[in-house]
């Protein structure tokens, strides 16, 4: 395909990525009830799938600028505060009314306890928000969550839920999801951004040109492999999003009696982390593009890269992963409505019109 035609390809996905992701939840849900067997096989390709997913995404954390994000400081400090200090007390709180039902509680604190990663910067972007800031926060937000998570489940749960989990998944997960796809990342726009080096006044004419000719080649492979990935990034999380419900759905239908109980409590987390999220911005004193960021990033959770540790859980817990599934759920649908009514509640925002429209 010529490049124009890709360009504008990619260009209408993204001015209509919302439908597409709704018309991937849905296309995901049939194919789970009409082909039922089809389960394992979908449950098993949700890691290679997500991991790809998650290193598209990782390419568009500007990794030679970390050290900016990370003195972002007003930013940052919102954004740590509101996911890590905020949300844990919020999730305790409505935690509380399905404390009686060990795989409901895990499921659900395992995904309101960790901040979103990957589509919550697609969102962010679709209101008008700072997604570029988003961006660059990315890799401290997945750090402290591996590392707060494990004290949050031994604190809210107790050592008796802990001490069930086997670790060796959960290592697994965050290796092949995190730290792989993360170091690929970064060896990808190192690649891509590598030119001549500095001293190659100091090679002879010929060593200089082979020199030259080969950190261009790397230089261009690497640009090529991120165009690529760019413009798959919404193929992608659709794929996420149709294997993820795929696989699970029947489990969520035979369950849905139980499953029924996290829903409402789902929608208050959105509903509450909304003002809580602007209070925060506000108290960092943020513009109106970080201010969205902010909310976003305290409303969205990281349910597609911590199922693969929910479905990891021993048999006594394995509702826990459908009810992972249960808050994408929830939350799709709260993202499609926060896109079309919070930059209303932010002054001083101009809204991407051009995006809101489709």
């Amino acid at each position: 395909m010529e490049p124009v035609r890709t360009g504008t390809f990619v260009a209408w996905m993204e001015r209509r990525q919302i439908g597409l992701y709704l018309a991937a939840i849905v296309a995901g849900g049939a194919a789970g009830f009409l082909a039922p067997g089809s389960a394992a096989a979908l449950e098993l390709a949700i890691n290679p799938v997500l991991g790809l997913l998650l290193y598209a995404t990782f390419l568009g954390i500007p990794f030679a600028s970390l050290g900016q994000a990370v003195r972002d400081l007003r930013f940052m400090a919102a954004v740590l505060v509101l996911n890590f200090a905020v949300v844990p007390l919020v999730v305790f709180g409505l935690s509380r009314f399905v404390a009686n039902d060990q795989a409901l509680l895990g499921g659900m604190l395992l995904v309101l306890l960790t901040p979103c990663v990957d589509y919550v910067i697609v969102f962010t972007g679709l209101a008008g928000g700072a997604s570029d800031r988003l961006l660059a926060a990315a890799p401290v937000l997945m750090l402290v969550q591996m590392l707060l998570l494990p004290l949050y489940l031994l604190v809210f749960v107790g050592p008796g839920l802990v001490s069930a989990i086997d670790p060796a998944p959960f290592v697994q997960a965050l290796v092949g999801l995190i730290v792989v796809p993360l170091a690929l990342a970064a060896l990808t726009q190192w690649l891509a951004g590598r030119s001549l080096p500095g001293r190659e006044g100091d090679l002879p004419g010929v060593g200089r040109a082979v020199v030259g000719r080969v950190v261009v080649g790397r230089a261009v492979v690497g640009r090529r492999i991120m165009a690529v990935m760019a413009a798959l990034m919404i193929p992608l999380m659709m794929v996420t999003l149709a294997v993820v419900v795929g696989s699970q759905i029947t489990g969520v239908r035979s369950e849905l009696g139980s499953l029924v109980a996290v829903v409402p409590l789902y929608a208050a987390f959105l509903l509450v982390m909304v003002p809580l999220g602007l209070l925060a911005a506000w108290a960092a004193r943020l513009d109106a593009p970080a201010t969205l960021a902010v909310v976003f990033s305290g409303a969205t959770r990281n349910s597609l890269v911590v199922l693969p540790l929910a479905l990891a859980l021993p048999e006594p817990l394995a509702l826990a992963a459908l009810v992972v599934v249960t808050q994408t759920l929830v939350e799709l649908a709260g993202m499609v409505a926060l896109v079309r009514f919070l930059p209303g509640l932010v002054p001083g925002l101009v809204p991407a019109d051009s995006r809101l429209r489709h």
